[in-house]
């Protein structure tokens, strides 16, 4: 049951941080057709500054807790993969309670401030005559929050499940860092050639 929950949590994140990852289109759209309308046309747009900040800060938010549900984020992994199962989770279980909670409640509370605040002045851009409304940019930050919360807390209960089994439980998986498929190649051609070599001894 408790597994089943987590993978559900990982799936919101996921679903959230993949729906946002088209983001990226649009600003590479947006950046291409300004460079194409400055140099080429003589005639900059009034909009793609604003645009292009807006949609790249929506895409590095809400990627944070797809990220985390990954186990993605950046650590010391020379030395932590050194580490056992239930090592890495007691570490892991500290930084959560000392750093990362503090850190997300603090940005939950000041990003709804943030945002209720833009939407109370139907804030706009002052990068532009005609800049777009901020307050649906600046409501992201208190619900990514919310859903880095969500996560910290599933990754809390892996951290309580591993100290307990001395392994990782399961979590989502959909892509692969190069190195690990390298490694993991390297270990299966390994593997292949060991294997004549024990069937004959084997043999003898």
């Amino acid at each position: 049951m408790v597994q089943r929950l987590l993978l559900v949590i990982d799936g919101i994140n996921t679903w959230v941080g993949k729906a946002f990852a088209w983001c990226i289109l649009l600003l590479t759209f947006a950046i291409g057709y300004e460079v194409f309308s400055r140099y080429l046309l003589g005639a900059p747009t009034t909009w793609a500054f604003d645009a292009s900040y807006i949609l790249y800060g929506t895409l590095f938010m809400m990627a944070g807790a797809y990220t985390l549900s990954r186990n993605g984020h950046v650590r010391g992994d020379f030395l932590y993969r050194k580490w056992s199962p239930r090592v890495q989770a007691s570490l892991d279980l500290v930084l959560y309670i000392v750093f990362f909670f503090p850190g997300i409640l603090a940005l939950i509370y000041a990003g709804w401030g943030f945002f209720h605040l833009s939407w109370l002045m139907n804030e706009r851009s002052s990068f532009s005559p005609d800049g777009p409304i901020l307050w649906p940019f600046k409501g992201l930050i208190p619900l990514v929050g919310v859903l880095m919360l969500l996560q910290g807390l599933a990754e809390v209960t892996r951290c309580v499940i591993c100290i307990r089994t001395g392994e990782w439980p399961q979590r989502l998986h959909d892509v692969q860092e190069l190195e690990l498929v390298i490694l993991e190649q390297a270990a299966q051609k390994q593997a292949e050639d060991e294997r004549p070599m024990l069937v004959g001894e084997a043999a003898r």
